[in-house]
């Protein structure tokens, strides 16, 4: 089962399983896609979507802690709903682009539960300060996989739990591109087979 997640119903989106539902994908959307708006301070205060306010880009940027910590609470506890339509932690992959990317991460290098893995495209780990290093929790070895674009809006901050997969794609730019759906759709298939 596929679950897009968004803020703007109280229910996420979820596509329909054609049988008996043995895993599923969490895949959070970036700033200004779907969902209720709250201003943005990095877009002069503009409101639009998003999970949570950015402030700035760069690695010494102040960060909306609590907004963060918020919404990886509303992730998990998304989370927790499918471990009880009898789904496990570790068949269950998160993921999201950009700030949805970066929510992921936070919430899977945050969470006591085992996920299958995590997709990370075009983001950050937010809050890295309060992570001591190496980074812990249950899923610090988990694979993670980090994706970028040549990517000038969102500045290249890497992940350093013991399974990342990194890689670039040169002219991609702050979206996705067709190689690096390729590669996600192999990352998923590898981290959750088939069951019969």
């Amino acid at each position: 089962v596929c679950v897009a997640v968004t803020q703007s119903t109280p229910l996420p989106a979820i596509a329909p399983a054609a049988r008996k539902v043995t895993a599923a994908l969490i895949f959070l959307h970036g700033l200004g896609d779907t969902g209720p708006v709250r201003p943005v301070t990095l877009n002069m205060n503009m409101a639009m979507s998003s999970w949570f306010d950015i402030i700035g880009l760069s690695p010494d940027s102040q960060e909306d802690k609590s907004g963060i910590k918020q919404a990886a609470e509303n992730i998990k506890a998304l989370i927790d709903q499918e471990v009880k339509n009898g789904i496990p932690s570790d068949r269950i992959i998160l993921g999201g682009f950009s700030q949805g990317g970066t929510l992921s991460l936070y919430t899977a290098l945050t969470m006591q539960q085992k996920l299958a893995g995590v997709t990370a495209l075009n983001c950050w780990l937010p809050l890295r300060a309060s992570f001591p290093l190496p980074i812990g929790g249950a899923n610090r070895d988990n694979s993670i996989l980090q994706y970028y674009g040549d990517d000038p809006l969102v500045p290249l901050m890497l992940v350093n739990p013991a399974n990342v997969t990194f890689k670039t794609y040169e002219g991609m730019m702050h979206s996705s591109c067709q190689q690096e759906m390729m590669d996600v759709k192999q990352f998923i298939d590898k981290l959750l087979p088939p069951i019969d």
